[in-house]
């Protein structure tokens, strides 16, 4: 806004000062943007769900994703306040759903679209081969299949205020969560950057209309002159 003001004042008033400093705000602006644009996407270049046979959710594994974003999720303090607020949220609480006064079944349950966090933090991972009650209670005592090679498996439990927040699973599918909503916010940042570049523009030729205005300069005044032709000896 004092930016924008700036500028605003510097072309109505002809004051090359303001327009100087628009100008060059303006650089920094874009080249910022810019630069988180790029960081943006090569953060969130790597890792993403794996489909599961006969499911209609994915699931998600954090050794699919590396760099600065991972690192910054899976730290200790970090995620003991990520995972306060996924409790807070009550985001696997609201997966309940029930049909006629029915609960959903497993082969329901199966082919729901659950989002990341849902997928990672609100149920046991596939492998672990539990058998379900529901959305977020699941038979331990029947799963064999993945005990042995997931660590997840051990971590989950049944108590609602636990469930999966400490598993693996989880970390990844915030970080993909995390992922999507970065690139949608560099979608909006690249439009916003065109708009910068649009006025960087027009304060580029207010900036010369002011100078040459200073100069006395008429518009479209021709700053060389042409040469005389010279006469034809007969």
């Amino acid at each position: 806004m004092v930016v924008s003001l700036a500028g605003f004042t510097g072309a109505c008033y002809r004051n090359t000062f303001l327009m100087w400093l628009y100008l060059f705000a303006m650089f920094f602006i874009i080249a910022a943007l810019v630069g988180f644009i790029i960081f943006a996407y090569a953060v969130t270049d790597k890792g993403s769900g794996r489909p599961v046979m006969n499911k209609g959710y994915l699931e998600y594994y954090l050794r699919d994703y590396s760099g600065w974003l991972k690192d910054r999720v899976v730290d200790d303090d970090s995620w003991a306040n990520i995972r306060s607020c996924l409790r807070d949220s009550k985001v696997c609480s609201k997966m309940g759903r029930s049909f006629n006064g029915v609960p959903e079944s497993f082969e329901m349950f199966s082919m729901r679209k659950l989002s990341p966090i849902q997928s990672g933090c609100c149920k046991p991972p596939t492998d672990c081969g539990f058998v379900y009650v529901n959305e977020t209670l699941w038979n331990i005592e029947g799963g064999t299949v993945g005990l042995g090679t997931d660590t997840d498996c051990p971590r989950w439990s049944n108590d609602q205020q636990q469930l999966c927040y400490q598993c693996d699973s989880c970390k990844a599918g915030v970080l993909d969560s995390l992922k999507k909503s970065w690139r949608k916010v560099s979608v909006i940042n690249i439009v916003v950057l065109i708009l910068l570049v649009i006025f960087y523009v027009i304060g580029c030729a207010a900036f010369r209309n002011n100078k040459r205005i200073d100069n006395d300069e008429p518009y479209g005044e021709a700053r060389m002159t042409k040469a005389q032709p010279s006469r034809i000896q007969l």
